[in-house]
């Protein structure tokens, strides 16, 4: 092991309250990456880190007079494996076959040996929520309620929705009893419907298209490239040069090994696993920034795909709309809970331009500079909410403040009483902005021969 490896690191709250602080914009331009991956390696997972569930997250007042009447939340799946075998049978195959060789160090005879037992938990339970996603639910779910009382109020109605994801719908099961755990008297219904798809998770064939641009893709190749490779890596595991270069991929070994390590800080192998003691500050911080630059193209708002990526939501921004006007007309609204995934909750943020996440950067190289980092959106179990304010029934002067995950949040709205915002400004705004490039769509297309 180097000096400049990583030192296991401890404490959830520590950890995350770290990453929280950049989320003030200040404090984003005084650090790097590098600085919080040096404080907490954990966090260079992007959309594997886990949930800040104990960080103090303060509220600001509400306007005098003004008091929460309804929420309207869309949350990604709790914590869980990895989705697919093919993360760990690339790694385990390479090393398997080296050792029959006799070609690994006993750094990589130990490697090997640890990827046998991550692959032991993991079996059958690809994809699949881990204990610690349903607690990350629940401590959500009970932060909801206490947090906003008068929403949840004797017989108030949940109405919780779901994908069609196992992960998904265990998730909103987890939400939907630590609620009924704290107030019985909920009136709770939950669905998971492939009806519910068109808007809960929708997958966009044009714009997904768009990724497969070849200036992008050639971008993207040119920034990741230098990346990946990890030759002290490789010549930690294996002992002999000329079988390394014949016969191993140099950098998708180190990238399955790297993601591998990453996530199980979200299983049941956190505690046991070292795998990560074998990457260095470095090594980590890279991944980093490939991953970064990867959820930016592929989700973000990224000039090199024309900034429509984040278009994807249109349908599930405008149907959250839709449905809080309706639900807004009545005494006791209650609560709508909608449970997804990170492909949704990023392009969401960015759709919204949730604290400046619609910011457009054409070089990759000052992509971490400008403070676009999708680990501060996409953790397990992230999440949107809309919190909407009044007076009363009769009040039509309502208000809504918006929290990614149970932090407040700036949206780029007219208005001076910021984190909250006028209902009427927020559903004029947005829906505008779904009808413009709709109908910019539709010019496009119709200019075709």
């Amino acid at each position: 092991m180097t000096t400049h490896t990583l030192t296991r690191y401890s404490g959830t709250r520590v950890q995350w309250l770290v990453l929280l602080l950049l989320l003030v914009p200040c404090v984003i331009q005084a650090q790097s990456a590098f600085d919080v991956i040096s404080r907490n390696r954990n966090l260079s997972a992007t959309n594997y880190c886990i949930y800040p569930d104990s960080a103090d997250m303060t509220q600001t007042p509400a306007p005098a007079g003004k008091k929460p009447f309804y929420i309207s939340h869309y949350g990604r799946h709790g914590s869980r494996y990895i989705a697919r075998r093919k993360g760990y049978d690339i790694p385990l195959r390479t090393l398997s076959k080296a050792d029959s060789l006799g070609k690994l160090t006993e750094t990589g005879r130990l490697m090997l040996q640890e990827l046998r037992e991550i692959l032991n938990d993991s079996e059958g339970r690809w994809g699949d929520l881990t204990g610690r996603g349903k607690r990350q639910q629940r401590g959500i779910a009970r932060r909801m309620m206490e947090r906003y009382p008068e929403v949840f109020q004797g017989t108030a109605h949940v109405d919780a929705k779901s994908t069609t994801a196992n992960r998904c719908i265990l998730s909103m099961g987890a939400a939907c009893q630590q609620l009924t755990a704290l107030n019985p008297q909920l009136q709770i219904s939950m669905k998971a419907s492939q009806s519910d798809m068109w808007y809960m998770n929708y997958q966009d064939k044009y714009l997904h298209s768009l990724t497969r641009d070849s200036v992008a893709m050639a971008t993207y190749k040119q920034f990741s490239h230098p990346r990946m490779r990890n030759p002290r890596l490789m010549h930690l595991i294996f002992n002999d040069s000329l079988y390394l270069q014949q016969e191993v991929d140099n950098e998708w070994l180190s990238y399955y090994l790297m993601k591998t390590a990453l996530i199980q800080q979200n299983t049941r192998m956190g505690d046991k696993s070292q795998m990560i003691d074998y990457f260095t500050y470095e090594d980590i911080h890279l991944f980093w920034q490939r991953e970064n630059a990867y959820w930016y193209l592929s989700h973000g708002p990224s000039p090199l795909l024309g900034g429509k990526m984040p278009y994807s939501q249109r349908h599930l921004l405008r149907k959250m709309i839709e449905e809080a006007d309706s639900c807004i007309l009545h005494k006791h609204p209650g609560v709508q809970l909608r449970f997804g995934h990170e492909t949704v909750v990023l392009p969401l943020t960015c759709l919204m331009g949730i604290n400046g996440f619609d910011q457009q950067v054409t070089d990759l190289e000052q992509l971490e500079g400008s403070g676009w980092w999708a680990c501060l959106v996409v953790p397990m179990a992230s999440n949107i909410q809309w919190v909407f304010y009044r007076s009363g029934p009769a009040d039509k002067d309502i208000l809504v403040k918006v929290l990614l995950n149970e932090q407040e949040a700036r949206l780029p709205l007219p208005g001076d009483l910021a984190p909250y915002y006028r209902w009427s400004d927020f559903r004029r705004y947005y829906l505008k902005k779904i009808a413009d490039y709709e109908t910019q769509q539709h010019t496009s297309a119709s200019a075709l021969p």
